[in-house]
């Protein structure tokens, strides 16, 4: 539990699970007073979800927050990640919010790399029932689009989809529905924490192969644009 009095920063990807851990945080008291998102090597998009900066910006600018960015390599990222910390630290905050559910080892990196910056890691969706997450997320009004989708759990037209109840029942019995394994990622455009939807075009799919050190993995990605 984070004192209401400390400051917060939230570890923020631009998906579904990070959008309800800081409305939890914000509706438990919690002072949030930055995200701060991961992009590739050049700066161009979001590191995981594959998201454009611009889009990001749209939506901390929704949010009512600052938005720190930084830039990594996969073999970078931790390093990256902790000095973007410690800056937070030097500004006062002590608390990360992280909105991993039950992933033990993703929660033992953060408490890990926190510690290195002087902060705590608060996860506030920390070990609820995964489907009960993504209902809760869809009854409060948040709506999010299926930005990447792994290959190897579901095909490219699942890609570009909305996040909704008609997506969730089309998932293959054996696909998580909060894509907590890597299944999908999603990009949150409106819903109660922001003070207007996030104006977006959707572009292209683009199929992404990664190299044998990451796998060996396609992903598809739903190219958007800024409106």
């Amino acid at each position: 539990m984070i004192p209401q009095t400390a400051g917060a920063l939230v570890s923020w990807s631009g998906g579904k699970d990070s959008c309800l851990a800081l409305w939890r945080a914000r509706q438990s008291g919690v002072r949030i007073e930055r995200l701060v998102t991961a992009l590739d090597e050049n700066g161009q998009r979001a590191r995981s979800h594959g998201v454009p900066p611009a889009l990001l910006q749209a939506q901390a600018d929704a949010l009512g927050l600052p938005l720190v960015f930084y830039s990594a390599s996969w073999q970078q990222y931790e390093e990256k990640f902790i000095a973007a910390l410690r800056d937070a630290h030097g500004a006062g905050m002590r608390h990360a919010v992280f909105g991993d559910i039950d992933l033990q080892a993703h929660r033992d990196w953060e408490e890990k790399v926190c510690a290195q910056a002087g902060l705590q890691a608060s996860l506030p969706l920390w070990n609820q029932p995964r489907r009960r997450l993504v209902d809760e997320f869809l009854a409060l009004g948040f709506k999010a689009l299926v930005v990447c989708v792994n290959g190897r759990h579901l095909p490219q037209d699942f890609c570009g989809r909305e996040f909704d109840t008609a997506f969730l029942a089309d998932l293959p019995p054996e696909v998580d529905a909060c894509g907590e394994n890597g299944e999908f990622h999603t990009f949150v455009y409106d819903g109660p924490a922001f003070a207007h939807p996030v104006p977006f075009r959707r572009d292209r799919i683009s199929p992404y192969h990664s190299p044998p050190e990451l796998g060996s993995t396609t992903y598809y990605f739903q190219e958007l644009l800024a409106a």
